[in-house]
């Protein structure tokens, strides 16, 4: 997806948003930009799900113990019961306040959650997950477990907890990207909700490394 982007943000910046990202890929985004529409703007539901977080609530400040900063905890997930036809869940956190290559950028996701689910505990360890179900993309890169926020100076972010209820499972190559996740939930979604929680810099944090000089 292609289109126009705000001003690049600096270096630093970048160092403490995205890993290993090459630099010029990260904007911030503007109010009504088509490039920061999340999952739930994109792939529409019927039905809705609410969804609800122990840790923060709807657009309410995400904790830090929550974040890269200091921990990086699971803050934990619960939403409503899924249509009677639903065979599982799909979860995607988007931070739709910061784009990467033109698209919101994907913090972590988890798909095939039984239908039985309704629920992930807070601190939840990265090899608890639902029996079944599997990690999918994230901008770490393909089946990756939670990767919290590490919001750069500046204004807070937005970050988008979506949950998707499915009248199938989706197959293991769906980890592969956001593009072969969405693709096989197309034209399966029944239901859909989220929560989201704004998060900002840890003040305590220490400033990123230097670069190296150039050789």
């Amino acid at each position: 997806m292609r289109g126009g982007v705000s001003a690049m943000l600096g270096a630093a910046a970048l160092a403490l948003t995205v890993a290993g990202a090459a630099e010029g890929q990260v904007s911030r985004s503007t109010p009504g930009q088509p490039e920061a529409r999340t999952a739930v703007e994109l792939m529409p539901a019927k039905g809705k799900l609410t969804v609800t977080s122990p840790a923060f609530k709807d657009g309410g400040d995400i904790p830090f113990a929550n974040t890269q900063y200091r921990g990086n905890h699971f803050p934990g997930l619960n939403w409503t019961k899924g249509p009677a036809a639903t065979k599982s869940y799909v979860i995607v956190m988007q931070d739709s306040s910061l784009l990467l290559r033109n698209a919101p950028i994907l913090h972590w996701t988890m798909f095939n959650i039984p239908a039985t689910v309704t629920s992930l505990p807070a601190d939840m360890a990265p090899d608890a997950k639902p029996a079944g179900s599997a990690y999918g993309p994230n901008y770490m890169g393909a089946a990756r477990p939670y990767t919290g926020p590490r919001t750069p100076p500046g204004p807070k972010d937005h970050y988008h907890f979506a949950v998707f209820a499915l009248d199938t499972t989706v197959p293991p190559e769906a980890a592969a990207s956001y593009e072969a996740l969405a693709a096989a939930m197309k034209d399966h979604i029944l239901a859909s909700g989220e929560v989201v929680g704004l998060g900002e810099k840890d003040p305590e944090a220490p400033p990123p490394a230097p670069r190296p000089a150039a050789q």
